[in-house]
């Protein structure tokens, strides 16, 4: 169980999150605890829109630009990283704001995980003998899915996801996603904007992206892992350095692939009953939103 004092912030991009965050954590003596997947990664800070330099320092903050961008991450590592954190912030007597929505990652916290089995010295010694094309090819046919949850390149990663399949008789991503309370009391809100106003966001925040460097941001990027390459922005601004597209279609491609993230974002939390959900539309100021807010952390 997660401290009683742990508040959740969820939402799809572009509505809001971490400016309520900084109000909250200013009247609430909080902490803001990262639950963005992408967010994690150092190099990223642009086309992921992590909170400025003037932002981070209003109020500490936890778990931003923490994983370089050649590792992979997946909603059992950043358990193990937001719990010790947010523990370790209830025990100073702050107050933990988690801000997300990364919904597989937020839910790994709210709902807890399976526990995934210990390893094992015998099975993993012969594993790490064998060429990693038939440890990949083995892990493949036993759990698909792996192929965008692994980093089929990292022996190490292989190896456990391999043998967690092997041991438990599993597919390893269908674990990974197991969750042990299914209906969890949480102090959390989840903001919600009509989607015309979210779309006009959206739009308005790719276009300060690029304006900020997006672009520059990318172009110095080397390899990086399957997790850090789901970024938005990052197949449109290559196929721009490519000479495949000119800015406004670049502007364009990032919006729709947002829109429709949003979009899945929205479904997702949509069904996740733990939160109180605050409606926004075109009338909604960041005082109105506070005030919602407030009201709703109180009655819990």
């Amino acid at each position: 169980m997660l401290p009683e004092s742990t508040i959740f912030i969820a939402g799809p991009t572009a509505s809001g999150k971490s400016a309520l965050a900084l109000e909250l954590a200013s009247r609430l003596d909080g902490e803001i605890v990262n639950a963005d997947a992408l967010q994690l990664y150092a190099g990223l800070d642009v086309i992921t829109a992590k909170p400025s330099p003037p932002d981070l320092a209003r109020a500490p903050h936890h778990l931003y630009g923490i994983l370089p961008l050649r590792e992979s991450c997946d909603a059992q590592r950043f358990h193990g990283l937001a719990r010790s954190v947010i523990e370790e912030i209830a025990f100073r007597g702050k107050t933990p704001l988690v801000v997300g929505g990364s919904g597989l990652y937020l839910k790994a916290l709210t709902h807890g995980l399976a526990p995934l089995p210990q390893g094992d010295a015998a099975m993993r010694e012969k594993l790490r003998k064998r060429p990693l094309e038939h440890k990949v090819a083995e892990l493949l046919d036993l759990d698909p899915a792996a192929a965008s949850m692994v980093n089929l390149r990292n022996p190490r990663y292989v190896e456990r996801a391999l043998e967690i399949c092997l041991m438990t008789g599993k597919p390893q991503s269908e674990l990974r996603q197991s969750f042990l309370n299914a209906q969890p009391h949480v102090r959390g809100i989840v903001l919600s904007w009509q989607r015309e106003t979210l779309c006009r966001r959206i739009e308005a925040r790719t276009r300060q992206m690029l304006a900020n460097g997006a672009i520059e941001e990318v172009a110095a990027l080397g390899d990086i892992s399957i997790t850090a390459c789901k970024a938005i922005g990052i197949r449109e601004i290559r196929a721009h350095l490519d000479g495949k597209s000119n800015l406004e279609q670049t502007i364009e491609a990032i919006s729709i692939a947002t829109r429709q993230y949003a979009k899945r974002q929205t479904t997702w939390f949509r069904r996740e009953r733990c939160y109180q959900t605050i409606c926004l539309d075109s009338s909604s100021t960041a005082q109105s939103m506070l005030e919602s807010a407030l009201r709703l952390i109180s009655s819990y």
